[in-house]
């Protein structure tokens, strides 16, 4: 009988001693860097560019309108998004913040040292672990020039006092986001910019295409030998969506060529912006943000995504509703 009141005291410790754990423990994390970034007009036009076309970080920080194509950006941009919750699949409230360079409630306050480890190692200025829907696994393939230009662009943003209501996740999601960030073990490049293969790898990585085009398993995690072959289920008020396969295959981009894939995204330049839609038939595909890129990033990705493993799979992008005739 004692051993048995001792083994279930030791269990009860151990349980008590875990719940502690999870609740206070803290992502991996280094000091920020001490960098002060040189803002020029060069750096300023491409992190103008990146923000708004490739890594897209508006179309999250911004309030949009769901009733237009692709939900444009109304208000004020980037001064924090609306939050999103159960009915988009997130496990609790996420509620992207401010970003304009407002010193009470955007990144006014922030260090560029900061505010680069915030985007690729997804910790905040204070330590506390981002949630992943903030794709830092993949910024950190941000190159450190890119990166730098970024943060130039942001703090050119119009300042924007907004308070944002503060993500609030469910246990035990609040525990694993700690587990994500991890820091930058050195310096970090890019390809040399131009329409190769190896350059549009680098677009993609960034631009979160394999994040977003690679189906997950029960545990949330990418299905190995299905990169870039779609299926990933995105929930959403709009009903529910998978993206289509990006690889060579006849069931993917077999049959395209380049001068399609990238007027396929220069279709949505000027008029889908205006364009009226049934809530339930939009797309998380940012098509605005990326129809701004240029021919030769598109075709870059274009050629990166053709040398891709072809993958048979045929996705239904818009899989029937439950009960539906």
């Amino acid at each position: 009988m004692k051993k048995l009141v001792i083994g279930l005291a030791l269990a009860t410790l151990a349980v008590v001693s875990l719940l502690l754990y999870m609740s206070t423990a803290r992502p991996d994390s280094r000091p920020a860097s001490s960098v002060k970034v040189a803002a020029t007009e060069q750096l300023k036009t491409r992190g103008a560019y990146l923000v708004n076309h490739v890594v897209a970080c508006l179309g999250c920080h911004s309030k949009r309108d769901w009733n237009l194509f692709g939900a444009p950006i109304v208000g004020h941009p980037g001064s924090g998004g609306s939050c999103f919750n159960e009915r988009w699949g997130m496990p609790g409230r996420v509620c992207p913040p401010n970003i304009t360079p407002d010193k009470a409630s955007g990144l006014g306050a922030w260090t560029d040292g900061e505010i680069m480890r915030a985007i690729r190692e997804g910790v905040d200025r204070h330590g506390e672990a981002l949630f992943p829907m903030m794709p830092y696994g993949a910024y950190r393939n941000l190159s450190d020039a890119d990166t730098e230009a970024i943060v130039v662009y942001l703090r050119s943003l119009k300042r924007r006092k907004a308070e944002v209501e503060k993500s609030d996740l469910d246990f035990p999601a609040s525990f694993f986001i700690t587990l994500g960030p991890a820091p930058l073990s050195g310096p970090v490049t890019a390809p040399a910019q131009g329409k190769t293969a190896a350059y549009g790898a680098y677009l993609a990585t960034i631009a979160g295409c394999k994040e977003c085009h690679t189906a997950l398993d029960s545990s949330h995690r990418p299905l190995v030998g299905k990169e870039f072959a779609g299926g990933r289920t995105f929930k959403s008020p709009f009903g529910e969506v998978r993206s289509p396969n990006l690889t060579p295959h006849a069931t993917g981009l077999g049959s395209w060529n380049e001068e399609a894939f990238v007027k396929r995204f220069q279709a949505y330049r000027d008029q889908a912006s205006a364009t009226p839609v049934h809530p339930g038939k939009n797309t998380p595909m940012p098509w605005l943000e990326y129809a701004g890129m240029t021919a030769e990033d598109l075709g870059a990705i274009f050629a990166y995504l053709k040398q891709l493993s072809p993958v048979d799979q045929r996705i239904e992008v818009r899989p029937p509703a439950p009960n539906a005739p």
